[in-house]
């Protein structure tokens, strides 16, 4: 009965910056490892972002320098700081919980809804 609550999503401009938020409640028994996953239509599903329990992070190559996953200390609650968006950006973002750095799908134990980014040229 884990949820996964997300917002900030929406339009921008190329160029432009969001602020993706996600917080888990329902019976979380532990902190875990949190990030998000993004899908764009007719594309695999990949990882934006992916933070430890401990603060580790780790990052998509085509994300490094314009984004920052962040956490609270000692909650499931995650961030995602986008800045310098690109219309390739444009796809649903998922916010994961899960263990390691959710760096797999198969290190992923809840999934959020989804939230749609989308980036105008």
């Amino acid at each position: 009965q884990v949820q996964l609550e997300e917002s900030g999503g929406g339009l921008v401009q190329a160029g432009g910056s969001l602020r993706l938020s996600c917080a888990a409640s329902g019976r979380v028994f532990r902190i875990g490892a949190m990030g998000w996953y993004r899908q764009a239509p007719g594309k695999q599903r990949e990882l934006v972002a992916g933070i430890s329990s401990g603060g580790y992070t780790i990052y998509a190559d085509s994300v490094k320098g314009r984004v920052t996953i962040s956490r609270e200390n000692g909650k499931n609650t995650v961030f995602l700081q986008m800045n310098s968006l690109k219309p390739e950006d444009t796809a649903v973002y998922y916010c994961v919980l899960g263990v390691g750095v959710v760096e797999t799908p198969a290190s992923v134990q809840y999934w959020g809804q989804g939230t749609q980014v989308t980036v105008s040229s």
